[in-house]
Order: C-alpha cells, then structure tokens, then sequence
C-alpha cells in the first residue's frame, strides 16, 4: 500500500508541476519549488499524518518527480507520458536509492533517466527510425575509428 502511495506520489508530482508551469503559465522552476516547498511544509509540519516511511519520503518522491514537470512542453506534452516517467521514476528511487546514498543529484539523474526512456519509446516502436538511427551510430563509429 505504501508503495502504491509513492507511485501516486510520483504521477501527481510530474503532472502537476508540468500543468502548473504551461497552463498557469509560472515557468518549470517557480512550478516545481512551489510545489515542492507546499509538501516538504506540510509534512515538516504534520509528520505523523502518515506513517514515518511515507512522511520521510513522499516529499523526495515528490522533488524527484516535479523535476519531470519541469519538462519543455515541445519535447514532451501528454500527461500520460509524463505519468508513465512519474510511476518510472518512483520505481527507479525505490530500487536505487541505497546505492545513491551519500551521492548528490541522485534524483535529477533518476528523473533524466525516466524522461529519456519516455521519449525514446516512439523510436523503439517505429521500425524505421530504429533503422536511422542505428544507421547514424554505424557512421559515427566508423567516422571515429577513420581519423584514428
């Protein structure tokens, strides 16, 4: 259950910040700080209004997952994008997150990660940009190895 909390967590941080910035038109920044200072006060404030595991990491998840929000509207405009990147993000910070300890930016990493496998999903399902791009790396790679 409190893992479903965390994934929940993770959607509204992405989708929200994201609305916030290009329909409220308050820029990726100023979307994802507010945001993110509303839930890091309120549960500096109310820390037993869950459990201590969600109390301490909603806000984190939250962080991680509006730095998806802060996303440019022509890369990336579909909420259901953006939710997917949320759900992956949280699930990479609850694989992870011991292996990052003690590391900084560990979660803008965990987002740009998320983001990335977002975005590459239409050229993993269309045969011929596969091809393209396949095709671009084979020169880059031989182009690399001709002027060593």
């Amino acid at each position: 259950m409190e893992i479903l909390v965390l994934i929940i967590t993770g959607i509204l941080g992405s989708t929200l910040t994201y609305f916030l910035s290009t329909e409220k038109k308050q820029g990726p920044v100023r979307s994802s700080a507010l945001l993110s200072l509303t839930i890091a006060l309120f549960f500096y404030f109310f820390p037993h209004f869950l459990s201590a595991y969600l109390s301490s990491n909603i806000p984190v998840v939250f962080i991680g997952a509006s730095f998806i929000g802060m996303v440019s509207s022509t890369q990336l405009s579909s909420y259901v994008g953006l939710s997917l990147a949320g759900i992956l993000f949280t699930l990479i910070y609850l694989n992870t997150s011991r292996f990052f300890d003690g590391f900084g930016g560990s979660l803008g990493t965990s987002a740009c990660i998320a983001i990335l496998v977002i975005l590459s999903i239409p050229y993993l399902r269309s045969r011929r940009n596969r091809t393209v791009g396949f095709l671009q790396l084979r020169r880059l790679v031989f182009r690399t190895q001709r002027q060593n």
